[in-house]
């Protein structure tokens, strides 16, 4: 187990929508460079628990705790001004910008003038494109001219950019091929070297394995439990999706 502080505690959380429960005792930590998979069927609860830790919605009780430090997140700017960063499965790219100017969206950076400071951003944008590896033509090139795989790494590449403590990430490769899916999972991959702590929601099993050194199963907005990946396999995470095999006590 991983003898760090986590940088991100979720302990006992509930979020209710009138009367139904949409999640239900809820409790995870994730560790710095730790890659944790959310994994269980559609309306498991996953997307409901990524908005909770972005600020999207507020827990109907529970807590959660950056660093030792108990927040309320009662917004996405709260999230962000915490180090929590967002990528969903729309990317929220615009598509007629830049790279760079997508990189630093809402957040420009300007001179002492009041005017865009374009050179900084470029540079910054190219800095982290070469550290990640997203394969891009140039700072320059309009979202809308890129494939899917280097839209994602741009998201991506966003993303840690700006997270200083936890990048969620929602299906990041759902749309894309085998090569392009590759390329992305080692762009999340080197998130680990960068001491980020990663929550990745997956319908692949074959790329939990891969990434994951947790994987955490929601069924009916229920936790039914946590594996270490090395420890589990294929065939017990699908039982715990499920329901062959039952919930593990609290």
């Amino acid at each position: 187990m991983n003898s760090q502080k986590p940088v991100l505690s979720l302990k006992d959380i509930q979020k209710h929508f009138g009367a139904v429960t949409a999640i239900e005792n809820f409790s995870l930590d994730i560790h710095p460079g730790e890659i944790v998979a959310l994994v269980g069927d559609n309306g498991a609860g996953k997307s409901t628990l990524i908005k909770i830790i972005s600020g999207v919605y507020a827990p109907s009780s529970g807590t959660i705790t950056i660093e030792d430090e108990t927040v309320s997140m009662a917004s996405a700017e709260i999230a962000r001004s915490h180090g929590i960063e967002v990528v969903y499965q729309d990317l929220a790219l615009a598509d007629q910008q830049s790279v760079y100017m997508n990189m630093f969206l809402g957040r420009e950076i300007t001179n002492r003038f009041g005017l865009l400071d374009r050179k900084t951003m470029i540079a910054e944008t190219q800095k982290l494109v070469d550290e990640l590896d997203v394969r891009i033509p140039s700072p320059h090139a309009t979202i809308r001219d890129l494939s899917g795989g280097q839209r994602q790494g741009v998201a991506i590449a966003r993303a840690t950019r700006w997270a200083k403590k936890v990048i969620l990430l929602d299906e990041p490769t759902a749309a894309l091929g085998v090569a392009e899916t590759a390329k992305v999972e080692e762009i999340v991959e080197s998130l680990k070297a960068r001491n980020i702590g990663v929550l990745i929601i997956s319908h692949s099993l074959d790329q939990v394995f891969r990434l994951a050194d947790r994987i955490c199963v929601l069924r009916r907005g229920q936790q039914i439990g946590i594996r270490e990946t090395a420890k589990t396999d294929k065939n017990e995470i699908i039982g715990m999706i499920t329901g062959l095999q039952q919930q593990d006590a609290a």
